[in-house]
């Protein structure tokens, strides 16, 4: 669809089918107020949890969050996502998150601690199966979440020499190659035991690095080193005002576009917290109701910050103030077990 010339924006929201989601939904996005409008869907994948699109905006990718885990490319380029083949095995339990590096999609298997790359053919459609699997190693002190290695993320940083992986269950972040298709480590970084680290977002300068943590509800500040890839920590910062009164348990987190905040999302309090980014760490500025019931992910899209409820069941966005970084309510859309939001640029 073309839109003034140029081509329609469009947001793809991934769900939980098991949950009662309707799978993947395609939105035109309003320019203007940041509204979501739903244009088609599919529900061909189950749990496509996660979701990531290719550079040209052509080919998005799925995880489908299952024990067999497997992952799923689909053309774009009009009103409805049309599969390009069949969804091709991971080799790893509850895929969460997955990214483009190095000419494969790489994915974070929660279930069984392994990363898994995929090869990507030329045409952005996927191999068969996966080219090689990288099992983590290691448990945490937490007695019901750290029991063994839980891989949560896992992206390129923004030099592309590498890629980053996010360990929950063994409180570290690797920092991987490729050797021959297979994720290889090139260094592991532990983070305080316990912390339980859920997703790691880079600063646009390229030199620092912040870990939300989901079984202490913080922020780890690193410092990155693209030239060695190497991540150091430097400081732990709370998401909260103050101690939670109940379930607190970070998921997304985001950094602006001009590197001046950072939000994040917290399930249970159901909060956004707004950090003003210093030369020597984060200062929590405010928190703001996320509008729904258990943010599993936040996106910033042009202005606007996007959070998936996946308890309530829906898309909230908010406009952006440019000077505080406060994020103000703006509108919602109905999405059953919703689990994250994607745009093309």
């Amino acid at each position: 669809m073309v839109d003034g010339g140029r081509r329609q924006r469009r947001a793809f929201i991934g769900s939980f089918t098991a949950a009662g989601g309707p799978g993947i939904l395609t939105a035109d996005v309003d320019p203007h107020s940041g509204a979501l409008t739903v244009v088609s869907g599919t529900d061909r994948l189950p749990d496509p949890s996660y979701l990531a699109l290719s550079p040209d905006g052509d080919t998005l990718y799925a995880v489908s969050e299952t024990t067999e885990g497997a992952v799923a490319a689909y053309g774009v380029g009009g009103d409805k996502p049309e599969p390009l083949g069949r969804p091709v095995p991971v080799g790893g339990d509850g895929p969460t998150h997955l990214g483009l590096y190095d000419g494969h999609l790489l994915t974070a298997n929660y279930g069984s601690g392994t990363v898994s790359a995929v090869p990507v053919r030329a045409d952005g459609t996927l191999a068969r199966s996966a080219s090689g699997v990288l099992r983590h190693t290691g448990s945490g002190p937490h007695a019901q979440r750290q029991q063994g290695p839980h891989a949560h993320q896992v992206q390129s940083d923004p030099s592309g020499r590498w890629a980053v992986s996010v360990d929950l269950g063994t409180d570290s972040v690797r920092v991987c190659t490729l050797v021959n298709g297979v994720p290889a480590v090139h260094r592991e970084t532990a983070l305080r035991p316990g912390s339980g680290p859920r997703h790691l977002a880079f600063h646009p300068d390229g030199t620092r690095a912040y870990v939300v943590n989901e079984l202490a509800p913080t922020v780890t500040v690193c410092h990155w080193d693209a030239a060695e890839g190497a991540l150091r920590p430097l400081t732990e910062v709370p998401v909260l005002p103050a101690a939670p009164a109940g379930d607190a348990h970070p998921s997304g987190i985001v950094v602006s576009p001009d590197g001046r905040f950072v939000w994040t999302a917290t399930r249970g309090e159901d909060v956004l917290s707004v950090f003003a980014v210093e030369p020597d760490g984060l200062r929590l500025t405010a928190t703001v109701p996320c509008g729904g019931h258990w943010p599993r992910d936040i996106t910033e899209s042009r202005g606007f910050l996007y959070a998936a409820n996946e308890r309530s069941g829906d898309v909230t966005w908010f406009t952006l103030d440019p000077t505080t970084g406060i994020p103000r309510p703006t509108g919602s859309l109905a999405v059953p077990a919703a689990s994250c939001v994607t745009f093309t640029r």
